[in-house]
């Protein structure tokens, strides 16, 4: 089954966004759906999640383009079937680890890492409250 397209995108910038985007896919599992260059810079990028739904982002600039989001100021949760696998691909990069792999309260299981440019991602197989 196909998931739904995003209704919902987290946005942020990076001062390197390039090097983000690798991280994001290669270290996270996010894929690439769109990336616009702009020279050694990105415009704007859209990264799908497998499961579903993405996050947008694109490099800082001088002039804020209207989205005044500081690089390294963004925080989101990522739902999957398969978090020891993330888990195996997040602890083979080396990447900087907040909360390491376990059971909180409201149930599943989680994690929590610091990408390179500072943004916090969980990642867990907790759906969410069901939905009335």
């Amino acid at each position: 089954m196909t998931p739904p397209p995003p209704t919902v995108w987290p946005a942020f910038r990076a001062a390197d966004a390039p090097a983000l985007v690798r991280w994001l896919v290669d270290v996270l599992g996010f894929t690439e759906t769109l990336v616009v260059p702009d020279g050694d810079r990105i415009a704007h990028a859209e990264l799908a999640w497998p499961p579903g739904g993405g996050v947008m982002l694109g490099s800082v600039r001088d002039d804020d383009g209207g989205w005044p989001v500081r690089p390294g100021s963004t925080g989101a949760y990522l739902v999957t079937h398969d978090v020891e696998a993330v888990w195996e691909r997040v602890g083979a990069a080396g990447a900087e680890v907040l909360r390491s792999l376990h059971e909180p309260g409201h149930g599943g299981r989680e994690f929590s890492v610091r990408d390179p440019e500072g943004n916090a991602w969980s990642v867990g197989d907790y759906p969410g409250a069901p939905r009335a």
